[in-house]
């Protein structure tokens, strides 16, 4: 099989897109662990600063130092684990403490084996930072209870049964005292794969949520400059639909400077908007994978966030479309603006075309009276070249009455002169039809 295949000609990319569906695999986790994950926003820049310190990482617990980066590492210390995944906009670490322990949940973190000083050397911005304590689930849900509020600092509580009640997960969505959130999964009976499968939906969760909510500040700032604009645009159609004697220059600038604006909003918030619509699709599709059940008296986490998160992305969602069609508004109100000043510029053309039509006709007139005293003026002209070749005539001793030979030349040279001019003037019209 293989040497068939080796005749043929393999896409470039195929071990890669059959790679790719392997390439983040879900975490395989005992009962007891605990669970921390930091997600960082990440330039280009500080990617490979962060590769590097996973290296020292490494160097720093004695193991073989990583040579390559890959969009998911994941490697075991002993008794804790590290996984380093890439995304389009953050890294997120992961470490779980597989250690056993005796201490109250949350005083022994993920992080807790980790060498001093490593984790504060970390390059980019922390957006999320939060601990899972993964226990076993006690006989009863008022036991649950009991157990799980004192280690929430007194905040009130989100939680759920998912998966038909294998788990209970609790929650609050806040920070706590040490700056970090706090999620409690308490199996009753996950196997480790289903149970990794948990807690990284449950991590996904809240990562996501997070990443969606950085294009409401946006959306909150874009408002107002929205509100002033959407108003400078009805005043202006306003203007232009009542017919008002309007400066088109200056609408024209105004209309540009509000465009100009809209698209230096559009270009800031477009990418940010978009990816709020994704990180809330995949919040969406975690939750639902969840297949959660209620715990009486408690939000569950799916009606947490359709309460809290959807009506902040669909803020979002309603200033990108606004922007959009504050966009069309401006579009067409500029048509508007382009046409009455298209208008305006052909009726003074028209004006123009009349006055200049006028103009011509005057010319005419004028050219035909011209024409007139020119028929005069070459007779006259030309009767005084004939009465000079009569007196040569008459000098050399012929005898004939000049008197009465110029008095019938003038009327016929004044009409051979008239239809002179006629014949010249119709040659120059017919020139010009032709042309």
């Amino acid at each position: 099989m293989s040497s068939c295949l080796a005749s043929l000609d393999i896409h470039p990319l195929r071990n890669e897109l059959y790679n790719e569906l392997h390439s983040r695999p879900f975490q395989v986790l005992p009962t007891p662990a605990r669970v921390s994950q930091i997600a960082v926003l990440t330039t280009p820049e500080q990617r490979q600063a962060q590769f590097h310190h996973l290296q020292e990482l490494h160097r720093l617990l004695g193991h073989p130092v990583p040579e390559k980066e890959v969009s998911c590492f994941e490697h075991t210390f002993g008794t804790l684990r590290v996984r380093r995944e890439m995304h389009m906009e953050f890294a997120s670490y992961t470490f779980i403490n597989l250690a056993a322990s005796d201490q109250a949940p949350f005083l022994e973190t993920g992080i807790s084996p980790l060498p001093e000083g490593w984790l504060e050397a970390l390059t980019g911005t922390v957006i999320a930072a939060f601990h899972l304590d993964v226990g076993p689930a006690a006989e009863g849900t008022r036991d649950d209870l009991d157990y799980v509020r004192k280690h929430f600092e007194g905040m009130r509580l989100v939680g759920s049964s998912p998966q038909e009640g294998a788990a209970r997960v609790w929650g609050t969505f806040r920070l706590h005292s040490d700056g970090f959130g706090r999620f409690m999964v308490l199996n009753h009976h996950m196997s480790d794969s289903q149970l990794g499968r948990l807690t990284q939906r449950l991590m996904e969760i809240e990562t996501y949520r997070l990443m969606s909510l950085l294009a409401l500040p946006v959306a909150r700032d874009i408002t107002p400059s929205l509100n002033d604009m959407d108003e400078q645009l009805a005043v202006i159609t306003r203007s232009l639909a009542e017919n008002e004697a309007v400066d088109e220059e200056t609408l024209l600038a105004r209309l540009t400077h509000i465009a100009a604006r809209i698209e230096a909003f559009r270009a800031q918030s477009t990418f940010r908007f978009s990816a709020t619509r994704a990180y809330h699709r995949l919040v969406l599709t975690r939750l639902e994978e969840l297949r959660e059940d209620e715990l009486s008296g408690h939000l569950t986490l799916t009606e947490f966030m359709t309460r809290r998160l959807t009506p902040a992305v669909k803020t979002c969602e309603a200033v990108s479309e606004r922007l959009e069609d504050l966009s069309r508004r401006v579009d067409r109100a500029s048509d508007m603006m382009r046409t009455r000043v298209e208008l305006a510029i052909q009726s003074q053309n028209q004006q123009v075309l009349s006055s200049m039509d006028r103009r011509s006709k005057i010319q005419l007139m004028m050219q035909h009276t011209v024409e007139g005293f020119s028929v005069v003026a070459i007779t006259y002209y030309l009767i005084g070249l004939l009465k000079l070749g009569l007196d040569s005539l008459q000098g050399t001793g012929l005898e004939f009455n000049k008197t009465l030979v110029l008095g019938i030349a003038i009327p016929v040279v004044m009409a051979l002169v008239y239809l002179g001019v006629r014949v010249v003037h119709h040659r120059f019209i017919r020139m010009a039809k032709h042309q």
